[in-house]
């Protein structure tokens, strides 16, 4: 009898089925996985697409040119304008489902920028789309997404941030939609300046930066802004200019305005006084007659006396001091008592032709050489009469911008070459060549001459210990179309340090200021815009490389013996 042997057919057959199992396993695993993944990405890909290339479309047409633009930093690379990414919310009011009404009530309580009336007439809009806030700080995106409302629309788009507020505004400018096309522009200052610079895709990664150093920008818009309100004047302007390269390294006007936010600005906010207005400058103008004076030979000796005994009279006019010496006065002492006779008569002995050809080599029948385009061209007298070329000498009949006068104390002090100005850096090495007006002869005695105005004269008020300032007062009456304010002027002080190797000249102008008890009820320059300069210098001078040293100084000894004191007298005239 054959024995039967048993076969393990059933354990293999449970071996696969195990096998098959597993493996199906396997692959509803690998096809969950490959599914999660797949709504992942979609999910990732979403967001990077809303957050990158979304952006809703206006009602009245897409903004085009809303790109990134390059940053501009100042000198030291402190960051003035940058470009981040700001929120939007809009709304396509033909998507919404819910209540309108009840919509603009959440939205009015939500974005408190507008009243429930005003959303609920951008929520009944016959548009596809409109903006409700261009500006929203990720909080409020939060807010009104959790309305729950799918009409609502939020996306990302460049906005230009000024960090320092209205720090330097007049310089950096401002962006906004410029045409029909509403392409986002430089509208003033740098912006529109170098515009095509800052937009350039090739350029965005290269910041533009500016000769402006921010800390002495601060001290002067503070120490200005401290002055135009004490004074009550109707505007101010400063500043702070490199005499040996033409940077500008402050540059202020006020009123001010921010950037960032424009609307509700004022056209005088927006006004660049620095560059765009024109003024007559008074007495600020003597010094460079006087220059004019030495260069032409008609004043060879300090010492040589003119008549100041009593008013001059040409023609149908009358030329007068304001605080009258009453005596024959030599060069320093013309300057130092601020003599309109003197300073008229030496205008008069260097007559039209010398006098023009020397405002013309300062620039002063031009609009003033700067990047800026808003800027201003002088008011050149029409006719050169005998009297225009007497007035102008002092300041009267001739108008042009701050600027002008800045530029025109850097050629005096810096051995006679005149440069263009620039709100660009400039390397060491690379400042342009300039050309010379002045030879360093007479340059030098004019950094003893402006020296003894602030040491002997008008300027005192303008001093900062240690500093050797040097500089002139002009109050000017303000010019209108009835003629000449008796209850208005320009008060100035133009200054340069330190005066034994200019290093920079500086500003203060206030436009219409009202003494107070500060300045005993004076509105003149002395009391007003010279100690603005003495506390912007003794605040910046140690910023701008300049040590303080009471030991040195100009030497002026040779026209110390020149000048004459009556007993007691003050010899620091208000102007």
């Amino acid at each position: 009898m054959t024995a039967l042997v048993a076969r393990p057919l059933p354990q293999r057959r449970q071996t696969g089925q195990r096998h098959a199992l597993v493996a199906t396993a396997h692959v509803r695993l690998m096809m969950l996985m490959l599914l999660l993944a797949a709504g992942f990405t979609l999910v990732v890909g979403r967001i990077a697409m809303l957050g990158l290339v979304s952006e809703p479309t206006s009602a009245q047409g897409p903004i085009s040119g809303a790109m990134p633009r390059g940053d501009i930093l100042d000198r030291n690379g402190e960051p003035l304008a940058r470009t981040i990414e700001a929120w939007t919310i809009g709304v396509h009011p033909g998507k919404l489902l819910g209540d309108k009404r009840a919509l603009a009530a959440q939205l009015a309580a939500t974005l408190p920028a507008h009243d429930e009336a005003w959303y609920y007439a951008k929520l009944t809009l016959p548009v596809n789309f409109t903006y409700l806030e261009r500006h929203a700080s990720p909080g409020l995106v939060n807010a009104v997404h959790a309305l729950g409302e799918p009409g609502l629309a939020f996306a990302r788009e460049p906005e230009r941030l000024y960090p320092q507020s209205t720090m330097a505004a007049h310089v950096l400018g401002y962006i906004g939609p410029t045409g029909d096309d509403r392409r986002i522009m430089g509208r003033a200052g740098i912006e529109r300046a170098f515009d095509d610079q800052l937009t350039a895709p090739s350029s965005r990664g290269t910041p533009v930066t500016l000769s402006i150093d921010s800390r002495v920008q601060a001290a002067m818009e503070s120490e200005l802004g401290r002055a135009m309100i004490s004074f009550k004047a109707k505007s101010a302007t400063g500043i702070v200019l490199d005499v040996n390269t033409g940077e500008v390294i402050s540059m202020v006007s006020l009123p001010v305005y921010n950037p960032n936010k424009l609307a509700g600005t004022s056209s005088d906010a927006l006004r660049n006084n620095v560059t765009q207005s024109v003024y007559e400058l008074g007495s600020t103008f003597k010094p460079i007659t006087m220059a004019t004076a030495i260069e032409s030979g008609v004043v060879t000796s300090m010492a040589k006396r003119f008549d100041a005994t009593q008013p001059l009279h040409v023609g149908g006019f009358t030329i007068h001091d304001d605080h009258p010496q009453k005596r024959f006065l030599n060069v320093p002492e013309t300057l130092i008592h601020s003599s309109n006779i003197v300073t008229a008569r030496i205008a008069d002995e260097i007559g039209k032709d010398r006098m023009a050809a020397m405002f013309k080599a300062m620039g002063f029948d031009t609009k003033p050489e700067i990047e800026l385009r808003e800027k201003q061209k002088p008011i050149w007298p029409v006719f050169w009469a005998r009297t225009t070329v007497m007035t102008t000498a002092y300041g009267h009949g001739i108008a042009v911008t701050p600027l002008h006068l800045a530029n025109a104390y850097a050629t005096l002090v810096n051995g006679g070459i005149w440069r263009p100005t620039t709100l660009l850096k400039v390397a060491p090495g690379k400042a342009p060549q300039g050309r010379r007006v002045l030879s360093e002869s007479t340059s030098a005695r004019m950094r003893q001459l402006l020296r003894l105005i602030v040491t002997q004269g008008t300027g005192r008020k303008g001093e900062a210990p240690g500093y050797r300032v040097g500089g002139k007062t002009g109050t000017a009456e303000v010019a209108g179309a009835g003629g000449y304010s008796k209850r208005a002027n320009v008060s100035t002080f133009a200054a340069a340090f330190p005066m034994d190797a200019p290093r920079y000249v500086v500003i203060a102008m206030l436009d219409s200021p009202i003494g107070n008890a500060e300045s005993f009820g004076l509105t003149t320059a002395a009391w007003t815009a010279a100690p603005v300069v003495s506390r912007v210098i003794s605040r910046t001078g140690s910023m701008l490389g300049v040590t303080p040293d009471g030991a040195r100084d100009v030497d002026v000894s040779d026209l110390l013996p020149l000048l004459w004191h009556a007993p007691g007298e003050d010899t620091a005239d208000p102007e």
